[in-house]
């Protein structure tokens, strides 16, 4: 006989959507408004179903405990991010860190003999951004004699950082790259009927891809001339953007760049940064 719960649609106790959320937002720092629930609802019943349970109880149950612990946080955090974005995303970004940042930086570096630019693409999803990225700042190593970079992309999500690694997308997600650096930088599928395609590997081989959860010490031993953090404080409360932002601006060269998303600001944080444009934020 097949279980009644199988059809139903199992719904959530508030008691249980509080210590759920309450979890998440300790974990992730992510706020989950009693709003949400319907959409926290939706993401976990592909858990349950794929575990076997049939209530949200007997998950969280499972969750909380030491197996669950091990094997289930980083598959229900993948659940319940949000991974929005494309190349070249609110390019004018991009466009002022190729005009105004980078050839201040290079002539930085040169006088003080530093080898190469440190970028931070924290938050970095499926891996459009750090891609991105290694485009703008290897065409300024092309016109700009001795300029060399790394670029660091991390994110708590274990299944977009697999994602980001491969390198493989759908072709609308480039629908913002102009003609020229589709040829140069991305290799079209040799299937005519798969609309994918693929970084090429000079391309990947400049990004270091890493898990990281911004609740954590970071513990990088480098600091970044340029950390781009955009379209995800949105989903964090005040106290967490503070403390964010706090750990972003000591994790900055003197001198440094904060990019944010364009819905994005500073609003109400503390921290020894001027605005030097639109979400865009340069530590004193």
């Amino acid at each position: 006989m097949i279980k009644a719960s199988t059809f139903e649609r199992r719904v959530m106790s508030k008691k249980t959507f509080d210590k759920l959320s309450r979890f998440i937002t300790e974990q992730c720092g992510i706020k989950m408004p009693d709003a949400k629930k319907t959409m926290l609802e939706s993401r976990i019943n592909s858990r349950l179903r794929k575990l076997g349970f049939d209530s949200f109880e007997e998950y969280v149950e499972y969750l909380f405990s030491e197996t669950g612990m091990k094997e289930e946080l980083v598959p229900m955090i993948d659940i319940v991010t949000t991974n929005k974005t494309e190349f070249f995303r609110e390019d004018f970004h991009f466009d002022f860190l190729t005009a105004q940042v980078l050839p201040e930086m290079a002539e930085k570096n040169r006088v003080g003999h530093q080898s190469r630019l440190s970028v931070w693409s924290a938050g970095c999803s499926t891996g459009q951004e750090p891609y991105t990225l290694s485009i703008v700042l290897s065409e300024f190593a092309e016109k700009f004699n001795g300029f060399d970079f790394t670029i660091l992309g991390t994110d708590i999500s274990t299944r977009v950082l697999e994602t980001a690694a491969k390198g493989v997308y759908d072709i609308e997600q480039i629908r913002k790259v102009d003609q020229n650096r589709r040829k140069k930088y991305f290799l079209k599928s040799k299937n005519p009927n798969k609309k994918i395609v693929r970084v090429k590997p000079e391309l990947r081989s400049r990004v270091a891809l890493r898990w990281l959860n911004f609740m954590e010490d970071f513990r990088f031993r480098e600091k970044f001339d340029v950390i781009f953090c955009r379209n995800v404080m949105i989903y964090f409360d005040l106290p967490t953007r503070q403390k964010l932002v706090s750990k972003f601006c000591k994790q900055l060269n003197p001198g440094g760049y904060l990019f944010l998303g364009h819905s994005e600001s500073l609003s109400g944080i503390n921290a020894p940064v001027e605005r030097v444009s639109a979400s865009i934020y340069k530590l004193l």
